[in-house]
């Protein structure tokens, strides 16, 4: 079981990026998806989830990227896509994806993330 995300980078204020976060070993549409970023010295903050009750999603963003960040599923790739738009500096993070295989189609607000990538960059500046 393995989780990747890709798609950070570098790219100035206003501009978006859309990160990918890659499931292997198991189906990504059966279990919840957490988005979190950590800034240096700042405590890991989740950004936005993705959960199914088997027939609908259900999806939660923080205020923070509330308007700005959407996520979606990426059909036939076993992924989740977090597309991020209106980027400012304080956007700037290490972003990872994370998921809870305890229990299939739970909602955001029971899931234990205790199965992470690796994390991907994402720097806004000028």
């Amino acid at each position: 079981v393995q989780l990747v995300e890709s798609g950070g980078g570098s790219v100035q204020p206003g501009g978006s990026l859309r990160l990918s976060c890659l499931g292997s070993g198991f189906f990504v549409d059966y279990y919840t998806i957490g988005w979190f970023r950590q800034a240096p010295g700042k405590e890991r903050e989740m950004i936005g989830c993705i959960s199914s009750n088997s027939r609908e999603d259900s999806i939660f963003y923080a205020d923070s990227v509330k308007g700005r960040f959407t996520i979606s599923r990426a059909k036939n790739l076993n992924a989740i896509y977090l597309q991020m738009d209106s980027l400012t500096p304080e956007d700037t993070a290490l972003y990872y994806c994370a998921t809870d295989l305890s229990i299939a189609f739970q909602a955001c607000t029971s899931a234990d993330f205790s199965s992470w990538g690796q994390g991907t960059q994402v720097t806004v500046s000028s």
